[in-house]
Parts: C-alpha cells; sequence; structure tokens
C-alpha cells in the first residue's frame, strides 16, 4: 500500500491535512502524481508546478514544499507539503 501524507501550512500551524492511499500496481511516480491531485482535489487548490528544488528535495527526502513560487493562483497559507508514508 502507498501512502501520501499532504498538509498546508500557515505561520508554523497546520492548517489541513489528509493522508490519500493507493493500492495500484502503478508506477511510485504515477502513485505521487494520482495522490498529489487528489489531496489538492480534497483541499480544493489547482496541482502545483514540480520546480526543480521540488524534484529533488522529493528524490532525497521523500518529502517536499511547494510554495507560492509552485502555485499559479494565489494560496492562502504558507506551503503545502507532502510525504511519503509507506510504499510498496
Amino acid at each position: 500500500m502507498f501512502k501520501l501524507w499532504a498538509k498546508t501550512f500557515k505561520n508554523t500551524h497546520m492548517l489541513k491535512d489528509a493522508v490519500i492511499e493507493d493500492a495500484s500496481s502503478d508506477t511510485r511516480t504515477h502513485k505521487v502524481f494520482h495522490a498529489l491531485e487528489k489531496a489538492c482535489a480534497e483541499f480544493d487548490l489547482s496541482a502545483p508546478i514540480w520546480l526543480d528544488k521540488t524534484v529533488s528535495d522529493f528524490r532525497r527526502y521523500a518529502k517536499t514544499r511547494f510554495y507560492q513560487d509552485n502555485f499559479i493562483e494565489t494560496i492562502e497559507f504558507d506551503y503545502l507539503e507532502i510525504q511519503v508514508l509507506e510504499e510498496d
């Protein structure tokens, strides 16, 4: 089972969080994109843009943060953080 934890933060306080599970046989990359898409739908956000720093952090730590630069629209929080909790 693949699990991804998505959280939004404002002034170091967590505003919202969601754990997205995926039991499909897709690749890890597809599971991450699908889970992020589901989390953004739950938080009523458009999907963020993966910048080089975002990709680098995610590869290294299985965790990354999306700031205002990653979003086309204005966000009402400081950042969206995603973290892989469990992998197949």
